[in-house]
């Protein structure tokens, strides 16, 4: 078998996992959000890998209609006080988009790799 074969990886998976799109072994990222220079265990190098603000406006989006709807349907159902309120939205605020931040972008940045996403470029 060739060493340089890499078998095809769902960048689901992989980029949930933070791993490589290429290998599925090495670590995408080097601490919480930044991304690793290379790949360690196939060398493959990052440098294609450019998010942007594409896993930030995801996650505010899910958090955001999750967050505000469950905050909703508990005040619809029960009419808490206040402070209920407080005590549930905080955590569901603030912790969930930092759950949610890394998977989602080492997702976005997987699919990067995989379909050859590049900066666009006007050919003369």
């Amino acid at each position: 078998m060739n060493e340089n074969y890499y078998p095809e990886l769902s960048p689901f998976t992989t980029g949930l996992a933070g791993k490589c799109p290429r290998c599925g072994r090495g670590k995408l990222f080097d601490g919480y959000l930044s991304v690793a220079k290379s790949c360690q265990s196939c060398g493959l190098s990052y440098a294609f890998a450019d998010s942007g603000d594409g896993a930030a406006w995801f996650v505010m989006l899910f958090v955001c209609i999750v967050g505000v709807g469950s905050i909703l349907g508990v005040e619809i159902a029960y009419a808490p006080p206040f402070w209920v309120h407080i005590l549930l939205a905080i955590p569901v605020l603030v912790v969930m988009p930092l759950i949610l931040l890394r998977p989602v972008k080492g997702f976005l940045l997987c699919q990067q790799w995989k379909t050859k996403a590049r900066e666009g470029r006007i050919e003369k």
